[in-house]
């Protein structure tokens, strides 16, 4: 209701939203021997600052309703008062446990408003597609650790972290930051792989399918982890179509859709790896496939080493491509000395060009497109709207977390209280991603 009130109806009744003296009240008024509690906003066992409103017959969901808006950043008005380029920064702080694919389909939207997606090296493909598969390892060892944690198995949360660490050291090695990278960049990326990352992926690739094998024998046949998660959260083809859910949730029907495979970006389209799914439509499922997609995700990753190739990272238009030639000093990573010494000493134009496209940035054509990725939680779309000016005139993104977590109602009414912990764990949602 657009007042926020509670409405009274045969049964059970509706929150939506409106003070929660007036939900307590209404519920007490309406003669149901119904409680009405809160799970959350806290943020651990919660995915973050998420709020669950339940009501309970006993132990029973009678209803179950998100409240959102608790992490709100307004990132995308923001959008609109910076460059193309700034822009990165700002989504990558979105899904904070996959910024990668933020910063991918922000850019991949501006190459298209631009018509240079066929301009793009293939070095700097390569690397998009590494980082991606990178980052899917570590937020699926995020979901399963959390997921773990939620249920009582505070060893699978420490392993999940622990391989998350070894990731995001390969991270910081490559973009200098271990989270909110600020590393994809329109046009390419932002800077090369320095050559020390190599050997630090291959020894990664050497190490995680051991460190996978050990969480499968911690919680595959566990009988405590399948009784808590099979036939848990059920929500079969029919329910996800209806609601729009993607990802995980919607391959554990046993549709193999993947944005890599249907709509291939950067080049997924001449990689093999499989696309892996589950017919079980329940939390056992959505388990069983991050795992099954960390290891296809190492497999991507062996290729991209043996695809990279020396070249560019950055399209060659000198109109567009970020004027930078980015390398690790005793301060971090910033100019190269080479080149503040070309636009400091020897090119006014250099300088000059340097200055506006920096503080100024490129003119887009007018004009609006819809890219998407797949990221680990699901479809991450982008409609991106230009007017012929150097920043955005809207940028709106479809979240996957905001969609997904529309589910929560059909997987969790009729089941127990506990088994809602176990339904919002699968879904894996991430509320930087859903309140924007």
């Amino acid at each position: 209701m657009s007042d926020g009130a509670t409405t009274h109806r045969s049964g059970p009744f509706t929150s939506a939203g409106g003070d929660w003296d007036e939900v307590a009240n209404a519920i007490r008024d309406s003669g149901d021997e119904h409680i009405v509690v809160n799970m959350g906003p806290q943020h651990p066992s919660t995915h973050g600052v998420l709020r669950l409103i339940l009501e309970l017959d006993g132990e029973t969901v009678v209803e179950a309703r998100c409240g959102i808006g608790y992490l709100h950043t307004g990132i995308e008005k923001n959008l609109e008062f910076r460059n193309w380029t700034q822009g990165v920064t700002f989504v990558t702080r979105m899904d904070y446990l996959s910024p990668l694919f933020n910063e991918a389909a922000y850019c991949l939207g501006v190459e298209k408003l631009l018509g240079v997606s066929g301009d793009i090296p293939e070095r700097a493909n390569v690397l998009r597609v590494l980082l991606m598969e990178l980052n899917r390892i570590s937020s699926h060892m995020v979901a399963l650790g959390t997921a773990g944690m939620e249920m009582g198995a505070v060893t699978v949360m420490v392993f999940g972290f622990r391989e998350r660490e070894l990731v995001m050291d390969v991270f910081e090695e490559i973009t200098g930051l271990r989270m909110n990278h600020n590393y994809i960049r329109p046009g390419g990326v932002g800077r090369d792989m320095p050559e020390s990352a190599v050997p630090l992926i291959r020894r990664l690739i050497e190490t995680l399918p051991g460190r996978i094998d050990q969480l499968e024998k911690l919680l595959t046949d566990n009988p405590i982890w399948r009784g808590r998660n099979e036939g848990i959260g059920y929500l079969d083809l029919a329910g996800c179509m209806a609601l729009g859910i993607t990802g995980p949730v919607l391959r554990s029907t046993g549709l193999p859709h993947d944005l890599r495979r249907s709509e291939p970006y950067c080049g997924y389209e001449d990689y093999e790896f499989e696309t892996v799914t589950d017919r079980g439509c329940d939390c056992f499922g959505r388990y069983l496939i991050r795992i099954g997609e960390m290891r296809e995700s190492l497999k991507i990753i062996e290729q991209c080493l043996d695809r990279l190739r020396p070249g560019p990272v950055m399209i060659e238009d000198k109109k567009l491509a970020w004027p930078a030639d980015l390398q690790v000093g005793d301060d971090g990573i910033g100019q190269s000395r080479e080149h503040v010494r070309h636009i400091m000493e020897s090119s006014m134009e250099g300088l000059i060009h340097h200055f506006k496209l920096v503080t100024e940035g490129f003119r887009v054509p007018a004009g609006q497109v819809y890219t998407a990725v797949e990221s680990p939680r699901g479809e991450l779309g982008v409609h991106m709207v230009s007017d012929g000016g150097s920043r955005p005139y809207r940028v709106h993104f479809r979240d996957p977390s905001f969609t997904n977590l529309q589910a929560v109602a059909a997987m969790c009414e009729g089941g127990m209280v506990s088994d809602v912990i176990a339904s919002v764990a699968s879904i894996d949602p991430v509320m930087g991603g859903v309140d924007r």
